[in-house]
């Protein structure tokens, strides 16, 4: 299936969840919030929650600074 993940088509298995998705991308240890479709999907269902064909997603992490 095709997602776009901020902003870029990304090609992933029907079926894959959002904790698959942020693995596979390297990103699970910077990754803090993630929105489906402007929708805030909770840390907690990440394992089980499988985005769709054409979904947009949002990987959003924490940048410190002063």
């Amino acid at each position: 299936m095709k997602i776009i993940v901020n902003g870029e088509e990304k090609q992933f298995e029907e079926g894959t969840t959002l904790a698959e998705i942020i693995e596979k991308l390297g990103i699970a240890d910077k990754v803090m919030a993630a929105a489906v479709n402007m929708e805030v999907v909770k840390k907690d269902n990440w394992p089980s929650f499988a985005p769709k064909e054409g979904d947009k997603i949002e990987l959003l992490h924490f940048v410190g600074g002063g």
